[in-house]
């Protein structure tokens, strides 16, 4: 548990990864705050690619969240924060799925893959009926995220941390406990399924899949900050 002890008022906004986590470390229970509206979208679509839900995916993140508040003493700064909260996260999510019987095996996927046959089916059909601009990119976001749902997980995941949230290949490998060749190899198969899906609009509205509006990234950190509150009761209103 994370050590409490009075702290002078600090401007949380101003400091970087390190030093809030460090300020969490003291016991400045508002820094964790800070740290989980910075963290919130990456660690969402992280968990989002695993389970494939967005209920379940904010459930994920609020977990691993108390999971990390309670392991922050331990964080020595190997890692960048967001690597280090982003595998709490994976291990959660992939917890689940185990739970749930839900792990696919990644050796029949990728044998499928090899059948030209196996192609993720398009989620409806994109027309130019609409002559609204806002309207038709909405429903090409839409599309993009329903395609992105269909893929197989272990394509899925690579996907998300590759192309929506822009982490290196070394990053994803370190991640997701595998070869970067792997990560490679799964990044260009998941391309080459949504490419047959979607064809010219992948590459313009990757930027607005899965939004994490203000009212989520608000709600969330709220509920952990209630979670933690009773977790650690003495430590509230620092």
């Amino acid at each position: 548990m994370v050590r409490t002890g009075s702290t002078l008022s600090i401007d949380c906004a101003a400091m970087d990864d390190a030093a809030l986590a460090a300020a969490v470390q003291r016991g400045d229970r508002e820094a964790f705050r800070h740290i989980m509206r910075r963290c919130n979208q990456r660690l969402f679509r992280v968990a989002r690619g695993v389970v494939n839900d967005d209920a379940e995916a904010e459930d994920v993140v609020q977990e691993a969240y108390a999971h990390a508040y309670e392991k922050l003493p331990a964080f020595r700064g190997d890692a960048a924060l967001l690597t280090w909260l982003t595998r709490i996260v994976l291990n959660e999510a992939y917890g689940r799925l185990r739970r749930l019987r839900l792990v696919v095996d990644v050796g029949q996927i990728e044998a499928a893959q090899m059948d030209n046959a196996s192609i993720v089916p398009f989620p409806g059909k994109f027309g130019n009926e609409d002559p609204a601009a806002a309207a038709a990119r909405e429903q090409a976001r839409r599309l993009i995220e329903q395609a992105i749902d269909h893929l197989p997980e272990p394509f899925r995941i690579v996907f998300v941390m590759r192309e929506i949230e822009n982490c290196t290949v070394e990053e994803t490998a370190a991640s997701l406990d595998l070869r970067p060749d792997t990560v490679k190899t799964r990044l260009h198969r998941a391309r080459r399924l949504l490419r047959a899906a979607l064809h010219d609009t992948l590459s313009e509205t990757l930027n607005d899949v899965f939004p994490f509006l203000g009212t989520r990234c608000d709600r969330m950190t709220d509920a952990v900050m209630r979670r933690l509150d009773v977790q650690d009761p003495d430590a509230r209103g620092r």
